[in-house]
């Protein structure tokens, strides 16, 4: 059983811990990083990996694949809490709460049932220190005590005898004006971040902020989900959305592809640099067009069959590329996940509550209409995500080992790991090179867990690196070039603005201007 909340257990006082598990007492452990963490263990390949890590530790972070809201950029405020900063909003960390019998409600979690959940951060706070012992061994106690330890500067672990002194520090710290969101992009070193908005999105945001001098740095990301499914509930209703934001009739299907067109055109406008899919399979094939209008006009009357629907989504994602040659968006697509698989969860707190859960995923013969159209064209840019790793050397590899419009993604949602990286790499580079990825793109609403991401993949990369100079298949000087690729050029490249010549290797392996 986790420990209560309030530490009254005998002998436990705010400078002592006591085991989750009930053994011994110990001091309370001070948050201390190595500055070697994840770094490969043996002195040899470690003194190079260290050497690889370092030349890289400075480069500016680019993070073209996020889902920080553009309103937190926006409004440009202060955050409320330390719960509702870390832990609320964080489905990594309430998922393994839960996973260990605490509810969601408990935690803050909102409800779409209206019905109450914890309001007290303090509360929801100290249920998480309880819990700490929860996170050993997960990326997500990586992320966390990089955010502790290196963004807010406390060097006090969590622990359910350190919650309210934790919780008043990391209070105190909020509060201070370098930790509004805008100042932080600085204190990152994030030189452009991305934001995922719904087609149908004002763009607001993005304009407030490029009143503000920012627009440049936060750009959006076009993402069409909400009115590709067409058998997804509320559907109807963001058909409507779409007509009213765009000014063209959706009555019917050549309407529809003309309002996404203008949407898409918007976005470019706004700064867009790619688009954003995530469907259950990689199916994109075309569909006779009077069979795409006919399903379209069904979904408008209100009913089609879910086969029909699954055709028509495919069909969407292969236009999506046909207009991807046409306006330079970078099209990403992130398959295999089975959304919301708790009906009763969804229900009540609605969709990212940690019960999408990976299966299954096909990609040579899914893409292959796609392809067969649009991989050779030298306009059409693609980035792969997966969740299902056993397709890395079956699949992926090979794809983008030949195709020159395709570029691997990072390993993104569970494979986000210190491991996932590491696979990642021994699985994809014998086929696909280190030049056919997009370098490391982070996936996360966590805001202050950007520079942790960023870190541990270049860490990651430092030890792979490294051994390969170890064994005498690279030299440092490769391996030093190659690593300042994956972290910057190469992600730089894969989402350049359309005509930059972001296709091919560009001037990746030559040295980054400004930093030496």
């Amino acid at each position: 059983m986790p420990p209560p909340l309030e530490g009254d257990r005998p002998g436990c006082n705010p400078l002592q811990s006591c085991s989750a598990l009930g053994a011994k007492e110990s001091r309370v452990a001070q948050l201390r990083l190595h500055p070697d963490r994840a770094l490969p263990a043996g002195d040899d390949i470690r003194a190079v990996a260290r050497r690889i890590y370092q030349s890289t530790k400075g480069l500016p972070l680019l993070c073209m694949h996020g889902h920080v809201e553009a309103a937190v950029f926006a409004d440009d405020e202060g955050f409320s809490d330390p719960a509702h900063l870390l832990v609320v909003p964080d489905h990594y960390v309430t998922r393994m709460l839960m996973s260990q019998g605490v509810p969601l409600a408990d935690l803050g979690v909102p409800r779409v049932d209206g019905e109450a959940v914890e309001t007290d951060p303090r509360q929801i706070w100290r249920r998480f220190c309880a819990h700490w012992h929860l996170f050993r061994g997960t990326p997500s106690r990586y992320w966390l005590e990089h955010e502790i330890a290196e963004v807010l500067k406390i060097d006090i672990a969590p622990g359910p005898d350190t919650a309210d002194l934790l919780y008043d520090l990391i209070q105190a710290r909020l509060a201070e004006p370098g930790f509004r969101p805008r100042a932080l992009l600085d204190t990152f070193n994030i030189e452009l971040i991305s934001t995922t908005d719904p087609a149908t999105s004002t763009l607001d945001d993005h304009a407030r902020l490029a009143a503000a001098g920012f627009g440049a740095r936060v750009i959006p990301t076009f993402r069409p989900d909400a009115l590709t499914h067409v058998n997804a509930g509320g559907w109807a209703g963001r058909v409507r959305q779409l007509q009213e934001i765009s000014g063209v009739d959706t009555g019917d299907y050549d309407g529809f592809l003309a309002a996404l067109r203008s949407r898409r055109e918007a976005f470019v406008l706004a700064g867009a640099r790619a688009t954003d899919h995530g469907h259950l399979t990689a199916a994109a094939e075309p569909l006779p067009p009077a069979e795409a209008r006919r399903i379209y006009r069904e979904a408008c009357q209100g009913g089609v069959s879910a086969e029909a629907a699954a055709a028509f989504a495919g069909h969407l994602l292969f236009e999506m590329a046909r207009m991807s040659c046409d306006d330079g968006l970078v099209m990403q697509i992130h398959p295999g996940v089975l959304r919301d698989h708790d009906d009763a969860i969804h229900a009540a707190f609605g969709s990212d509550r940690g019960f999408d859960i990976p299966v299954t995923a096909e990609f040579t013969r899914a893409l292959r209409p796609m392809l067969n159209a649009f991989g050779r064209d030298p306009n059409f840019r693609l980035v792969l995500f997966t969740v299902d790793e056993s397709v890395y050397s079956r699949e992926l590899a090979p794809i983008a080992g030949v195709y020159p419009s395709v570029r691997l993604g990072a390993p993104w949602w569970f494979l986000d790991s210190p491991d996932g990286m590491r696979r990642f790499r021994e699985l994809v580079t014998e086929t696909a090179g280190f030049y056919n990825t997009s370098g490391f793109v982070d996936d996360t609403r966590a805001f202050l867990s950007i520079p942790a991401r960023h870190d541990l993949a270049r860490r990651i990369d430092a030890g792979y690196l490294a051994r390969l100079v170890v064994e005498h298949r690279l030299s440092e000087e490769e391996a030093v070039e190659t690593a300042a690729d994956l972290a910057y050029r190469l992600p730089q490249q894969a989402y350049a603005p359309a005509g930059a010549g972001a296709a091919g290797r560009g001037d990746a392996g030559t040295e980054v201007s400004g930093l030496g």
